[in-house]
């Protein structure tokens, strides 16, 4: 299947489409709060991994509603060195699915299900990892690079 195109603003206000990356891997995943202890941990483990995704030809590109100053903020004090997209709109999320129905403490609410898209060079969607769980998750995703590069 092929990958919905999107076109956004990251932290540092650099607009990212995901047709620039032809001929990359990219893998492209949804978190649902900046600065929240398993974003921060999610985030954190792509970061540790990050020359490992590069040295397999891919790219990381982390995706939220967060506001770019937000983003900016979360990016510094965390050392991130690759793209968090701001999707203030939802636009993105919904047009990978993630926007859904989630329940905290008995109560539902519309939120951004912690998802990743490993997308091939041609744009294609090569494997999805939807509910993910934090722990032990970059490594599966890495391996899912791998085995698309």
């Amino acid at each position: 299947m092929k990958a919905p195109s999107f076109t956004a603003l990251d932290q540092s206000g650099e607009k990212i489409a995901l047709k620039d990356f032809l001929g990359k891997v990219v893998v492209l995943y949804f978190y649902p709060k900046d600065a929240t202890p398993g974003c921060t941990q999610e985030a954190c483990d792509f970061q540790e991994s990050l020359a490992a995704f590069k040295k397999a030809g891919a790219v990381v590109i982390g995706v939220s509603k967060d506001s770019l100053e937000s983003h900016l903020k979360f990016a510094n004090k965390q050392g991130l060195r690759f793209s968090l997209l701001s999707d203030e709109d939802g636009k993105i999320c919904e047009k990978y699915g993630v926007w859904q129905e989630k329940m905290l403490y008995g109560r539902k609410f519309m939120g951004i299900v912690r998802a990743t898209f490993v997308i091939d060079q041609a744009g294609k969607i090569f494997k999805s990892f939807e509910k993910v769980k934090v722990k032990g998750h970059v490594n599966e995703v890495l391996e899912a690079v791998k085995a698309c590069s």
